[in-house]
């Protein structure tokens, strides 16, 4: 079947992108040497652009990246308005601008280079401008996600921290704004609590007698004392330790002060001790030897060795019968003046005793054992404390605390199981204390007993006693606290680091967007003006670019 000329004119012509430029050089359309053709045109362009009349238009014109061959014929329209008056009588134009303008033109126009060019343009848009710029704006949008991403993790993980920091303030019962000075400030409340303990132990009266009477019928001992420490605080309350160690009351407690650990030395800050700021003059050095001078009043010397009384510088054997001071290396005669008495003299002279002279000489020393008390029955160090403060007797008084509970927790245990035949039967032969104790009696000494161990073993009590015990504690713990809380706030950093991150990507992507919708507009503007050059030359037949997706 023949296609008749009209025919023929309406069958479009497909091309490849890809291959636009290689179909316009194998029909002829372009030269194979259109590159250094369009160089020498950039070159006049760049010549040109340095003097250009002011015309909005192609102010507008070059505000773009890059100018082409329909630019430059627009530029050429805007001339022959604006230089008119050049005119001469041939119609041709005497103006430097115009005439670099229309050599621009006839230079793209030769052997058809601004097509050459035109499809590269073309192509070099749709093949990597156009991709380069989504994976720019996907690069910005997956970065803003990760972002977001982390900075929720980063938020969560120091509430997190933060929420552990509160908890544990709530643990050691402070609020957190200065955690060292609370911890302080709450070991003012311990003995009050304490005190309070000791006297709700007053209510295990009954509960102590009956463990008594217990074990002295079980283990057939009646003299063995049971729970001495419990027994005394639930009589005397919580007393100091020296009553519970000497049965008397001491005359005034000095009780140990609770000091702030000191602020650690300064780097390369060594402390060589307490030297003199001046040196001895003639660099003598006072040995406590004291040299005797001889009887003449000649300036003495050192004898090392044993020279005779009296003799130029020398030191006597025995003192000098003047008075002058001497040294008794222990050989001395009692009474000889300028020796160390063996003995005290009548007189009251200061001496020390060494254990040889008699009780009640005045001017001994007398050496207490540790853990004896003061001879003026005054209360020291340890012995200061309360029973619950000291941590000796404290866990001694837990200790016997939880074996009065497990006593306790046992016998209820017997009373309410009346299947108990073989107990029921020992007990038949037992005191009257022993079997006229009710189960509802003994469940409530067994809680009194266990509401005091819970205020004893609480958490907040443990570390009261420990800052009392040991203020280097309250700096662990403070260092502790705030590295939850430093932790916490670093976090709180690092989220503001990647909050500014995202916001930059952000406005790289707010950037990158106008730009690509430019680029989308200047290939469609490049596809219609190829398709329409090409139709021209086949005589208005349709012409359609193949593979532009943007």
């Amino acid at each position: 079947m023949q296609v008749s000329p009209q025919d023929y004119q309406h069958v479009p012509i497909d091309i490849q992108t890809g291959k636009l430029l290689d179909w316009l050089q194998d029909r002829r359309h372009c030269g194979r040497r259109w590159q250094a053709q369009v160089q020498r045109v950039r070159e006049r362009i760049q010549a040109a652009l340095r003097d250009m009349p002011e015309h909005p238009e192609i102010t507008e014109l070059l505000r773009g990246s890059y100018l082409h061959y329909f630019h430059c014929l627009r530029i050429v329209e805007i001339l022959r308005g604006t230089e008119a008056n050049t005119k001469n009588l041939f119609g041709r134009y005497s103006s430097q601008r115009m005439k670099d303008w229309q050599e621009i033109v006839s230079l793209y126009e030769k052997e058809n280079a601004y097509l050459a060019e035109l499809s590269s343009l073309l192509w070099r848009g749709v093949s990597y401008e156009v991709p380069a710029l989504r994976r720019q704006l996907s690069r910005c949008q997956q970065a803003q996600q990760e972002l977001a991403r982390r900075e929720d993790e980063t938020q969560l993980g120091a509430n997190e921290l933060r929420e552990r920091f509160l908890a544990s303030c709530r643990q050691y019962g402070i609020a957190g704004q200065d955690v060292r000075r609370e911890l302080l400030a709450q070991v003012q409340a311990l003995p009050s609590l304490l005190s309070r303990v000791g006297d709700g132990a007053s209510a295990l009266g009954d509960a102590i007698e009956l463990y008594q009477a217990c074990v002295a019928f079980v283990c057939d001992s009646p003299g063995a004392e049971v729970l001495p420490l419990l027994r005394f605080v639930a009589s005397h309350g919580n007393c100091s330790v020296f009553r519970w160690r000497t049965g008397r009351d001491p005359r005034s407690l000095e009780r140990p002060e609770l000091r702030a650990e000191p602020d650690p030395p300064q780097e390369d800050t060594i402390d060589w001790g307490d030297f003199p700021v001046e040196p001895p003059q003639g660099g003598d050095i006072d040995w406590g030897i004291t040299v005797e001078a001889s009887a003449q009043g000649d300036d003495g010397g050192i004898d090392c060795g044993g020279g005779q009384k009296g003799q130029e510088g020398t030191i006597p054997a025995e003192p000098s019968a003047q008075g002058d001071d001497g040294i008794d290396w222990g050989d001395g005669e009692k009474g000889q003046e300028g020796t160390i008495p063996a003995e005290p003299s009548a007189q009251g002279d200061d001496g020390i005793d060494w254990g040889d002279g008699e009780k009640g000489q005045e001017g001994t020393i007398t050496v207490l054992e540790a853990g004896t008390e003061a001879p003026e029955d005054v209360a020291r160090g340890s012995d200061a404390l309360t029973l619950l403060e000291n941590a000796e007797t404290r866990n001694q008084f837990i200790d016997e605390l939880m074996e009065l509970e497990l006593f306790l927790a046992q016998r209820l245990l017997e009373l309410e199981d009346e299947a108990d035949v073989v107990a029921m039967s020992q007990l038949q032969v037992a005191p009257a204390l022993l079997q006229g104790q009710s189960g509802h009696r003994v469940r409530a000494q067994l809680a009194t007993a266990r509401e005091l161990l819970a205020q004893l073993c609480s958490r907040s009590v443990q570390h009261l006693c420990m800052i009392l015990a040991s203020p280097r504690y309250v700096e662990r713990v403070t260092a502790l606290l705030r590295q939850k809380l430093l932790q916490a706030e670093l976090l709180l950093a690092k989220r503001d680091a990647l909050a500014q991150r995202r916001h930059r990507a952000l406005a790289e992507q707010a950037a990158l967007e106008p730009k690509l919708q430019q680029l989308h507009l200047r290939i469609k503007e490049l596809q219609k003006l190829i398709e329409a050059d090409i139709s021209k030359r086949y005589g208005g037949r349709p012409v359609n670019l193949m593979g532009i997706n943007v």
